[in-house]
């Protein structure tokens, strides 16, 4: 799955803060800055962790503000760990 974050998510730890929490529900794939201000996540993993993962992305970490998150399904990519790009 391919989520796209908006809101103040650049500069506050979210990518840090994304990846352990992928880490613990044990989804791999990245998380990279947009140069638009968006954080893009890559997300493989079972579909209940998927659905947490996104559930925690509508929040984030303390510091940030998050205004929406989108979603697309894309092909499944066989990752072996969770990364910051």
């Amino acid at each position: 799955m391919r989520y796209l974050v908006s809101g103040k998510v650049q500069g506050v730890f979210f990518r840090a803060s994304t990846r352990f929490e992928a880490e613990r529900l044990k989804i791999t794939g990245y998380a990279k800055n947009l140069t638009d201000g968006r954080v893009e996540v890559l997300a493989c993993g079972e579909a209940e962790a998927l659905d947490q993962l996104r559930s925690w992305l509508t929040h984030g970490p303390p510091q940030a503000s998050v205004a929406g998150v989108s979603n697309e399904p894309v092909p499944f990519q066989e990752l072996v760990e969770f990364s910051i790009r």
